[in-house]
């Protein structure tokens, strides 16, 4: 990712190899913060109050917690407490639960004292095969862009993107934002239409601030809006990100995923999830079998902006409120899907 002028991964070791440096996204676009993990309880309460997010950035994260922990004390108690610590943190995404598995999978061989170290190598190693995943996902991508802009090669490919599918949901890349990353770089016209994604509004905060930051034409839109500009033909194609794949192709992805598929598939627009294969979860039947994570109301009955004399949050409604983080696509309205191993149909996204 490009950041201040340097390329920058969302999550790295701190200086001293003992914790885990992220980028405060709570903070974002205002200020450009880095913040210190240095404990299980650190990388839980970063993951569940969401100062990082993105299933397979939370699943980094949760990987280099346990390596904190296993570094204080390689028991095996001491390793079914934060594991268990850890996957309470976000219960939909499935890369949190799969991370933790490979840590502890990695470890369990080992005596106590080789644990930690043993640890902080295989979550380094998750983040390295993220970002190659990442990159794939993108070239593979990069393949359908081509091939829908030579339809209109006279203007550019609108692509409509929903919550932040980007670098800052990943280590690197992104997934649904690695093909327009890469099309921007090898000259192919695009632009981006980025859904404001209420309530915690990752589309106008993140996903605009990364594609700014790469020089990507993008305009953000009401959550609302998308319907109408694809009844319009301004919209050529959807791409989102999604928490989990279920064995049927259902997609478990940020509210309001579901609205723009139903609309993509009224108006015969391709829509496209992007995802790494350790996103697909064959041991969950369908998308009715997952989890909805339900979070606080306030995030939904506050917004909090810069003022003047710093952050300032106000009440946009009096009334009760109810805020889903998620909902499922039903795999019928899912065009294809994009992962490493190239462009999958619902009916071919096995292992």
């Amino acid at each position: 990712m490009r950041l201040e002028g340097e390329h920058r991964r969302s999550i790295a070791r701190t200086a001293d190899g003992k914790g885990a440096r992220i980028l405060d996204q709570r903070r974002l676009p205002w200020e450009i913060v880095w913040t210190d993990l240095r404990s299980a309880a650190d990388a839980e309460r970063a993951i569940r109050e969401m100062w990082t997010r993105g299933a397979p950035l939370i699943g980094a994260t949760a990987a280099y917690g346990l390596a904190m922990a296993l570094a204080e004390d390689g028991s095996d108690a001491a390793l079914e407490a934060a594991c268990h610590l850890l996957a309470e943190a976000r219960p939909t995404a499935v890369n949190l639960r799969w991370a933790l598995g490979e840590v502890a999978k990695a470890v369990q061989p080992l005596p106590p004292a080789m644990r930690g170290a043993a640890a902080f190598a295989r979550a380094d190693a998750i983040c390295d095969e993220d970002v190659a995943l990442n990159r794939a996902i993108g070239a593979h991508g990069l393949q359908l862009l081509r091939d829908l802009h030579a339809r209109n090669p006279s203007r550019p490919l609108n692509i409509l993107t929903h919550c932040n599918p980007g670098w800052l949901a990943t280590v690197d890349y992104g997934t649904a934002t690695a093909p327009i990353y890469l099309a921007k770089d090898e000259g192919l016209p695009v632009h981006v239409w980025v859904d404001e994604t209420r309530p915690r509004n990752q589309g106008a905060l993140l996903t605009a601030f990364e594609l700014a930051g790469h020089g990507v034409p993008h305009t953000v839109i009401a959550d609302n809006t998308g319907g109408l500009l694809m009844q319009r033909g301004e919209v050529d194609l959807v791409i989102v990100g999604t928490d989990r794949v279920t064995a049927n192709g259902d997609v478990c992805n940020k509210i309001g995923t579901y609205l723009k598929a139903l609309a993509a598939h009224d108006n015969g627009v391709p829509f496209y999830v992007a995802l790494p294969y350790t996103t697909f979860d064959p041991a969950t039947a369908t998308g009715a079998d997952v989890p909805i994570e339900e979070r606080d109301p306030d995030e939904l009955a506050f917004l909090t902006g810069p003022a003047a004399n710093g952050a300032a949050t106000v009440r946009v409604t009096a009334s009760p409120a109810y805020n889903p983080a998620f909902d499922v696509t039903p795999a019928r309205l899912v065009t294809g899907f994009i992962t490493e191993r190239g462009l999958r149909a619902a009916s071919a996204l096995a292992f």
